[in-house]
């Protein structure tokens, strides 16, 4: 009896270290950004890194708050994340539920095509995007660049909330029409909330890839006063010469919000996906 007692205790304590360790592995590269933050370019700099900042300074959090480009990147990318992930939940949710509750010719094959668009490579796309944005006049202007963004993501979002809808009882529509709701009402009254683990993994996946989108941004933005915050810290401070611990503050600050949202809404878009996937 105490050997197995003795075998389960070795075997958590293997597992929490295997957990630990693994832990400390993904988070490391945070915790370097954080700490090159703080150190002095000439510690950055050296031969043999060091682990904790010697002497810690804020001289580059103090000189991205003192320049005025860098809180306009910031607006830049809050605004552009912001209103794709409005525009994205909109469009999933009415073509998500055109799909389950629809039932056309065609309905398999434009899942299908979705399915096949999210095997593409972005870049393979940004060719056709900016000619027909040119056309538009919408080149160089943050909604050509928000609708960019939402073309790449719909498809994905639409078949999960496609899946949502599919697991919803039609037996609910029917007796709400029954009692004199149409089409519409019955649909922002009875569905949407209990579709709402779906609407929050569709906004959060749709946000934290907006926020963090460069491909589309340095294709379709030139002004300096539209960059995001992904492309101007590209084309602002990584030169011949590059200010490492300024690089790292606005790296770190700008990580703050994708971190924020994970943290808080993590566990919706979770089980926001998990339940599409199962009920698809």
């Amino acid at each position: 009896m105490n050997r197995q007692k003795a075998a389960r205790l070795s075997g958590s304590i293997l597992k929490y270290a295997a957990i630990i360790l693994l832990f400390a592995f993904l988070l490391f590269p945070v915790y370097w950004m954080l700490a090159t933050s703080l150190k002095m370019n000439t510690e950055s700099s050296r031969m043999v890194p060091t682990l904790f900042p010697q002497a810690v300074s804020w001289e580059g959090y103090k000189t991205l708050f003192d320049d005025g480009k860098f809180l306009v990147y910031y607006w830049n990318n809050v605004v552009v994340s912001a209103l794709a992930a409005v525009i994205i939940c909109v469009i999933s949710v009415m073509a998500g539920y055109a799909l389950s509750r629809f039932h056309f010719r065609w309905n398999v094959l434009l899942l299908a095509t979705f399915s096949f668009s999210q095997m593409m490579p972005v870049i393979s796309r940004l060719i056709s995007l900016y000619t027909i944005l040119r056309r538009l006049g919408l080149t160089d202007t943050h909604l050509g660049l928000v609708l960019a963004v939402c073309a790449t993501q719909v498809p994905f979002c639409v078949s999960l909330m496609a899946s949502f809808f599919d697991g919803i009882p039609k037996d609910l529509e029917e007796a709400a029409w029954v009692d004199g709701c149409g089409r519409t009402r019955t649909l922002v009254r009875i569905i949407l909330p209990l579709i709402v683990p779906g609407l929050l993994a569709v906004s959060v996946y749709s946000f934290l890839m907006t926020w963090d989108d460069y491909l589309h941004a340095i294709t379709l933005v030139r002004s300096p006063s539209l960059w995001t915050l992904s492309q101007g810290l590209k084309l602002t401070y990584l030169g011949e010469v590059s200010d490492w611990q300024l690089i790292n503050a606005a790296s770190t600050l700008g990580a703050v919000p994708m971190i924020f949202v994970f943290f808080f809404f993590q566990k919706y878009m979770v089980r926001g996906l998990v339940a599409g996937a199962v009920k698809g």
